[in-house]
C-alpha cells in the first residue's frame, strides 16, 4: 500500500509540475480555439445539399465504378476505397438516407477528430521535455535523492503525460460536441453512421461512432508519445525528440502507403496504428488483422518502454 501511495505521490507531483506552467494551459486553451474556429468556418462553408444528394451519390458510384476500371496494377488499400465509395452510396439510395449536411453537428465532429493530432504534438512535447528537462535544469538530482526508486521516477511521468493526453482529449471531445451543437444545431443528432466491414454495409449509432474514432485516432497519439518519451530518455533532449516524433508522426503514414505493395510492410509500426480500418475500410496488406495490428503496437510499446526503462535506470548522473 505504502508502495502505491509512493506513486500516486510522484504522480501528482508531476502533474503539478505540467499544470503550474502557463504553456501547458495555452496549449489546452488552443484545443478550445482550434475546435471554435473549425466550427465557424464549417458554419460559414457550409451548404445544403439535401436536394442534390442522389445524384452526387450515382456520379460517386459511376466515377468509383470507372477508377476501378483503370486501376489495374494500384495497392489493395486504394482499390477497397473505391468499393467502399460504391457499397455506401447504394446502400444511401437504397434507404433513402442522405449523407450528413457539411454543416452539420456530426460532420463537424468528424473534421474535428483531426484536432487530436495537435493534441498529439502537445503531448509530445509533455512527454519529450518531462525527462529531459530533469536534466537541463539539474533538477533531476534532487528527484535521485528522494527514496523512490527510479523506475517509480520514470513511471510516474509517462502516466503524468498519459493523463494529460486524455484531460486534452476529453476537453476536444466535450467542447466539439458543445460548440458545434450551439453553432450548428442539434438536428442531426439522431442520423446513423455507416460502416463498410466485409463487403457489408452497417448503421451504427452516430455518437457512439465518434467516441469510437477519438480513441482510435489516440493509438497514433500513444505509440508517438511514448516515442518522444523513449528519445528523451536516451538522448536526454526535448528538441530532438519533439522533432523526430514530430517528423514521423506526419510522415509515416504516406511512406507505409507508398510501400504498401510489399508484404513486410505490415510489421512497420505506421500500417498499425490506424485501427480503424478494421472497423470501416480495409486494411494496408490484405493479410492483416486486428489481433496482428495489436499485438505489433504491443511490441513496440514494450520496446520503447524497456528501452526507457533501461537507459534511465541504468545511465549515471554526472555530478
Amino acid at each position: 500500500m505504502s508502495r502505491l501511495s509512493n506513486l500516486m505521490n510522484l504522480i501528482q507531483n508531476e502533474n503539478m509540475k505540467i499544470y503550474r506552467r502557463v504553456g501547458t494551459w495555452v496549449m489546452l486553451s488552443l484545443v478550445v480555439i482550434a475546435v471554435l474556429i473549425t466550427a465557424i468556418f464549417t458554419n460559414m462553408n457550409g451548404s445544403d445539399n439535401s436536394t442534390e444528394w442522389r445524384t452526387q451519390a450515382q456520379n460517386s458510384i459511376q466515377q468509383s465504378e470507372q477508377t476501378l476500371q483503370d486501376s489495374e496494377g494500384m495497392p489493395k488499400a486504394f482499390r477497397d476505397i473505391q468499393e467502399r465509395t460504391i457499397a455506401i452510396n447504394e446502400y444511401r439510395l437504397a434507404q433513402d438516407l442522405p449523407p450528413l449536411a457539411s454543416d452539420s453537428l456530426w460532420s463537424f465532429m468528424d473534421n474535428s477528430t483531426g484536432i487530436v493530432s495537435l493534441i498529439a504534438i502537445f503531448t509530445i512535447i509533455i512527454g519529450a521535455g518531462i525527462i529531459a528537462s530533469e536534466f537541463s535544469w539539474g533538477t533531476i538530482k534532487l528527484l535521485l535523492i528522494r527514496p523512490a526508486t527510479r523506475t517509480k521516477i520514470l513511471a510516474s511521468k509517462f502516466i503524468a503525460t498519459l493523463i494529460f493526453a486524455l484531460f486534452s482529449l476529453v476537453i476536444l471531445y466535450v467542447s466539439s460536441f458543445v460548440i458545434g451543437g450551439l453553432l450548428l444545431g442539434f438536428d442531426s443528432i439522431d442520423q446513423p453512421y455507416l460502416t463498410y466491414s466485409g463487403g457489408e454495409v452497417s448503421e451504427t449509432s452516430m455518437a457512439v461512432h465518434y467516441i469510437v474514432e477519438y480513441a482510435l485516432a489516440s493509438v497514433n497519439l500513444l505509440m508517438m508519445v511514448t516515442f518522444a518519451f523513449m528519445l528523451s530518455s536516451i538522448f536526454r533532449s526535448s528538441s530532438l525528440a519533439i522533432g523526430l516524433s514530430i517528423f514521423l508522426m506526419f510522415t509515416g503514414s504516406q511512406l507505409t502507403f507508398v510501400l504498401s505493395q510489399y508484404d513486410w510492410v505490415k510489421y512497420i509500426l505506421f500500417a498499425n496504428t490506424d485501427l480503424s480500418v478494421y472497423f470501416d475500410g480495409s486494411p494496408i496488406v490484405e493479410s492483416m488483422t486486428l489481433g496482428f495490428s495489436l499485438v505489433t503496437l504491443t511490441i513496440y510499446f514494450v520496446i520503447f518502454i524497456l528501452l526507457s526503462w533501461l537507459l534511465f535506470t541504468k545511465r549515471d548522473v554526472a555530478a
